[in-house]
């Protein structure tokens, strides 16, 4: 196009109206509520009574698109086991300069252990803060998600209870019989969630599966 067609555009929008830039969150109503399914960073859940659910099997890191997840794992020590397997995450890490959100670790984790929450404000200066260590990943003792300081968790009463639900819409495999079956274990701070009742079966004559969450792959006994 040349320098001569951009200004031929510039010339062309200034006899238009233009639109008014919004003041981000300071708009009457604040911020926008957040999708049920969306996709934000990332928290790794522990079970009821405190065991990690991570087994440290490297599942996420190897579907992921973006080879952002970095995983290994260790031997559980006998007198003081991490999680309830014979191995658990010793090491895990979330690049988010690299993740793109796609959540193929989340609907890959056999155990329901790595899920995103819906904290998408986020934003750091020095790089090595984008990648996330298990320490920072972990639930605390409440069965929250960490508040790093470049995070911005003002609403955290309405997106924390929420940090799994897109494991629990999709699970298992997004297979609409299993509408009002809870298929998954329990974790810490909330129990065993609700199940979800908007998935929908548009076939009545779709028998739905008979087994519930004690013969689901994922569950803690």
């Amino acid at each position: 196009m040349g320098y001569l067609g951009g200004f031929l555009v510039t010339l062309k929008q200034m006899g238009k109206r233009q639109r008014t830039t919004r003041e981000y969150v300071k708009d009457e109503g604040g911020k926008r509520d957040k999708a049920v399914r969306m996709h934000g960073r990332h928290v790794l859940n522990r079970y009821e009574d405190g065991m990690e659910k991570c087994i440290g099997c490297e599942l996420c890191a190897g579907v992921c698109p973006a080879r952002c997840i970095y995983v290994r794992g260790a031997d559980n020590p006998p007198d003081d086991p991490v999680s309830p397997g014979e191995r658990y995450g010793f090491v895990y890490e979330i690049n988010y300069l690299r993740c793109i959100h796609c959540d193929l670790c989340v609907e890959a984790c056999p155990t329901e252990a790595i899920t995103e929450s819906k904290l998408f404000e986020f934003s750091f200066t020095n790089r090595s803060d984008g990648i996330y260590t298990k320490a920072e990943l972990l639930v605390d003792d409440d069965g929250l998600p960490q508040q790093l300081p470049w995070e911005d968790w003002t609403d955290l009463d309405v997106v924390a209870p929420l940090t799994s639900a897109w494991m629990r819409a999709t699970s298992p495999s997004g297979d609409a019989r299993y509408e009002g079956k809870v298929a998954w274990s329990g974790e810490l701070g909330f129990g065993v969630r609700p199940p979800d009742s908007d998935q929908g079966v548009d076939d009545p004559t779709i028998p739905a599966p008979d087994r519930h969450g004690d013969d689901h792959a994922g569950g803690h006994h």
